[in-house]
């Protein structure tokens, strides 16, 4: 049975044990896929990397995610998310540990866009999510997790350069510590690999009840129909997608503009990445509360002006000449990208409700296109670092007004009346009335 609230200190029931185990997998996976990005600089200096080549390592990081995150929505809607998550934690331990291997720009390239694959485990996060929670709080259930999962990226931020900074201390050298570095986040996903073959299950009802909704073949292809599907895409990538450019470049931004040092830059860069820990919640929380007064009309306008307030925040900070500005307009816009990701998924449960896998994965990807889209800016020698901040700021602008395509034909009277049992039925449709997740 959905959930029809979240018991935040339970781990007693299904959904529970799915909320928990969910975002602390995706933690463990952000954790390991940007787990080098505050270490860039002594990357760079380890592998004499140039400015392209370091920008060519940061499109791979993320571009890598693109098909892996359209693949496992196919697959949850076959396998179920249990397997998949599993499977995905234990192949993607793989290359973060193996990185430190890494002698050349070519092997860290590949590494780079190996450890990107990754970032598909938020699609098996939202479906998981979806698959547990009725629609009344299936909007906060998806956004906290992701968020609460995407802290993994202000937490590296913060952490890496004190791990580095510890081996250094205790005798290595900077060009073997941050190789030695990568085994915590590398060393830990297989750990939690097993964790979440033994305490979840696919649905409500018990791990021989599969996540499979009979369509899985053709839910990709109907979903790609949509043109509300796109237009959530290119707005995830508005949001999502400058979420990943900014934990790719800030610590090297300030480090670089400012003249920061590692662990300070890092700080400031695990600021923005912190906010996640409230802020996405609070997006996917607010899109729900729009969804219950507005219908799911309101869902959809709620996330349009979040995102209008991301792009104009963008181009505030990509202004910024004084640290403490650029700090402060960093977690001000910082806070708005949050937003408006957790507002995303607060309407992704609901455009096709017998396939929330294709789509989950559809607009998952578009976050890391988003992302790839943005590093090319960055790749450009004749653009400075300010410059290409606010060519995206004014990108996100664009993507604000275009998710102004998502409508549905729903009346609030009737979006409302549904209540908990208008489930998403990507998973389960089998199920009578939902009950607290207690």
């Amino acid at each position: 049975m959905k959930a029809t609230k979240i018991s935040l200190l339970s781990f007693a029931t299904p959904p529970m044990r799915a909320f928990h185990m969910t975002w602390v997998a995706f933690f463990l996976c952000f954790f390991g896929w940007f787990g080098l990005a505050p270490l860039m600089p002594l990357v760079r200096a380890d592998l004499g990397l140039t400015q392209s080549q370091v920008a060519d390592a940061m499109i791979a990081s993320v571009a890598g995610t693109i098909f892996a995150r359209l693949l496992v929505g196919y697959l949850c809607d076959k396998y179920g998310p249990r397997r998949v998550y599993a499977g995905l934690l234990a192949l993607g331990a793989l290359p973060v540990m193996g990185v430190g291997l890494a002698q050349g720009y070519t092997s860290f390239l590949v590494c780079r866009l190996l450890i990107g694959l990754v970032g598909a485990s938020f699609v098996i996060t939202q479906y998981h999510t979806s698959a547990m929670f009725a629609p009344n709080v299936v909007g906060t259930a998806n956004a906290t997790t992701a968020g609460w999962g995407n802290l993994g990226g202000g937490v590296t931020q913060i952490a890496m350069p004190i791990v580095v900074l510890g081996l250094v201390a205790l005798g290595a050298t900077h060009a073997h510590a941050w190789r030695y570095a990568m085994l915590v986040p590398g060393g830990l996903m297989p750990v939690m690999s097993y964790l979440y073959l033994r305490y979840t299950q696919d649905s409500p009802f018990g791990k021989a009840e599969r996540a499979v909704t009979g369509k899985s073949k053709g839910s990709l292809l109907e979903a790609a129909r949509d043109r509300r599907v796109w237009a959530l895409c290119v707005g995830y990538g508005a949001c999502f997608g400058v979420e990943l450019t900014i934990h790719n470049i800030a610590a090297s931004y300030f480090h670089d503009r400012f003249q920061l040092g590692l662990r300070e830059a890092g700080m400031l860069a695990g600021s923005f990445g912190v906010l996640a820990l409230f802020a996405r919640s609070l997006g996917g929380f607010l899109g729900d509360r729009a969804g219950r007064r507005f219908g799911l009309n309101g869902r959809a306008r709620f996330l349009t002006l979040m995102l209008l307030a991301e792009g104009l925040g963008l181009l505030a900070f990509a202004r910024m000449n004084d640290l403490v500005a650029a700090a402060v307009t960093l977690v001000v816009f910082g806070l708005f990208v949050h937003i408006a990701a957790g507002a995303t998924y607060s309407v992704v449960p609901f455009l096709k409700p017998e396939g929330v896998g294709a789509v989950a994965g559809i607009v998952g990807a578009g976050g890391n296109v988003g992302a790839v889209l943005a590093g090319f800016l960055f790749r450009d020698p004749s653009l400075s670092t300010q410059s290409a901040l606010l060519w995206l700021g004014v990108a996100v602008v664009g993507a604000a007004v275009l998710s102004a395509l998502v409508r549905f034909n729903e009346s609030p009277e009737r979006s409302m009346s549904h209540g908990a049992s208008s489930a998403p039925q990507g998973i389960a449709q089998r199920m009578p009335e939902a009950l607290p997740a207690e």
